[in-house]
């Protein structure tokens, strides 16, 4: 995969986040939260490509931040960040499923939660 294939990673992150805070604002949650979801593991699925070239092909929040760990070297601060988020982040994997293939419901609270952790995570990885 080349550095242009890859930023359309980064793109597609962006705009699943653009349009996760636009459903948020229409009452929209069950695809808000899809989107979160799908911000989250693009972006991780990014900053995966760029520290080591490859990332695994999984839906699971938390298989790509244990990935991030072990590429820098900062596994104890994954592991204790994914311990104290560790409700949001199943939540978040959760809503990948929940919101494509099950009818429910997600509440407004929930996803302003999903939201929150995931400018946790990205702050987190980013300053890895």
């Amino acid at each position: 995969m080349s550095i242009e294939e890859i930023e359309v990673l980064k793109d597609r992150a962006e705009k699943f986040l653009k349009n996760a805070v636009q459903l948020i604002d229409q009452g929209v949650y069950d695809l808000a939260a899809f989107n979160i979801q799908q911000h989250v593991e693009l972006y991780l699925k990014y900053k995966l490509f760029l520290l080591i070239g490859n990332y695994p092909k999984t839906h699971s929040i938390k298989k790509l931040l244990k990935g991030i760990g072990i590429a820098t070297g900062k596994e104890n601060e994954i592991i204790s960040f994914m311990e104290e988020n560790i409700d949001r982040i199943s939540n978040l994997e959760n809503a990948y499923i929940i919101s494509r293939c099950i009818p429910s419901e997600f509440e407004k609270k929930e996803v302003e939660n999903m939201l929150e952790v995931a400018e946790k995570i990205r702050k987190l990885v980013d300053g890895l």
